[in-house]
């Protein structure tokens, strides 16, 4: 995981090479001004050789910021991270995964523990399990009431709610088999409400070519 820190506000992320970083393309951060941390528990104690700078931000040149439809983007470090215990490349859905409703799966991120307005992004790094949902379910009257969960979008929650990402997660991965299927993109300020399942980038074949044509080389 990486900590994208841009003052009081936090990212996630995932570092996909050494000196790339994979995250939602509306998270809200500046070039100049986020540093990137890897390999942390606690945002408090980053180790000051994993705090990297931001050389290069490429949003996907489809990103609507209304929409939130290709909500991708890369980040290159100033630097290689160095490969430890603690940080580690994250290895990217493949074309022929076929992961299904139902697939457990989780999610990670520093955001919020609560919707409370008051409440704070969290220190140290949360994760959850979470079920991939139907489109059809997500997309029904009860939830988002529309076409809100398209081809490259997935769902992923619980259908009782509770189980969910929050504010400060966004560009978070959603992670089947050990293997990164989305990026945190709706529904993270909703915090567990059950009408509104966390809506994630879904890394499709189209997706995963225009990584590594940004990034230069094979995943």
């Amino acid at each position: 995981m990486a900590a994208l820190i841009t003052g009081s506000r936090v990212c996630g992320g995932t570092l996909i090479k050494q000196n790339w970083v994979l995250t939602a393309a509306h998270c809200p951060l500046n070039r100049s001004a986020t540093t990137v941390i890897l390999g942390i528990h606690s945002r408090k104690t980053a180790r000051p050789n994993q705090k990297f700078s931001i050389i290069k931000m490429v949003r996907h040149p489809g990103f609507n910021s209304q929409s939130f439809r290709n909500d991708i983007m890369l980040l290159k470090l100033n630097r290689r991270a160095k490969i430890t215990k603690e940080v580690k490349t994250l290895l990217l859905i493949r074309p022929k995964d076929n992961i299904k409703p139902g697939t457990q799966c989780f999610v990670a991120g520093w955001g919020k523990t609560s919707n409370n307005p008051k409440a704070k992004t969290s220190d140290t790094l949360h994760e959850v399990n979470v079920t991939v949902l139907e489109s059809s379910f997500c997309n029904d009257e009860r939830h988002y009431d529309g076409h809100v969960v398209t081809e490259d979008r997935v769902c992923a929650g619980s259908q009782e709610g509770g189980k969910d990402t929050c504010q400060g997660d966004s560009g978070g991965p959603l992670i089947c088999h050990k293997r990164q299927l989305g990026i945190l993109s709706l529904g993270g300020s909703r915090c567990g409400d059950r009408k509104y399942p966390g809506v994630y980038t879904r890394l499709t074949k189209a997706y995963l070519a225009w990584i590594r044509k940004t990034t230069k080389g094979g995943l």
